[in-house]
């Protein structure tokens, strides 16, 4: 058993990964595009011989990358990246949700373990630390580039 790259045209890596799961084929186990990888999908199988069979009834798939990936290869995309990640404290970033949607404020605080940021706003007369989600932010100017 072994993980296999398939070749895939390019945005339709979901597509084709979801056709192999539904084949229901009893040797194939899994199947993953990540976001991450453009024209590629990993599949979990007992070996590549099966692919002969599927690949011709599957559109967009173009065939298998020769030999296999490690589990430690594709660990990664198997774990989120918290939404906080590559926000620094100082950074100036705009509220893109929520009740103040559009303001732009500056980091003050990061709660990596609960995914959130602490932000004072910058046309507040005064300064009011507001605590968001890491997604409901976006990077405008950043202190370390």
């Amino acid at each position: 058993m072994g993980i296999y790259a398939v070749k895939t045209t390019a945005s339709q890596e979901q597509t084709v990964a979801d056709m192999i799961i539904n084949r229901e084929e009893p040797s194939i186990h899994a199947a993953l595009a990540p976001d991450s990888v453009t024209s590629y999908v990993m599949v979990e199988a007992d070996d590549n011989s099966v692919f002969d069979r599927i690949l011709d009834e599957i559109p967009h798939a173009n065939g298998v990358v020769q030999g296999q990936t490690s589990m430690a290869e594709v660990e990664h995309f198997l774990s989120p990246t918290p939404d906080v990640e590559g926000i620094a404290e100082g950074d100036i970033v705009e509220l893109i949700a929520g009740p103040f949607k559009g303001e732009k404020a500056q980091v003050q605080r990061i709660d990596e373990g609960k995914d959130q940021v602490t932000v004072e706003l910058y046309e507040a007369t005064v300064p009011i630390p507001v605590t968001v989600r890491g997604d409901q932010i976006r990077v405008l100017d950043s202190e370390e580039r």
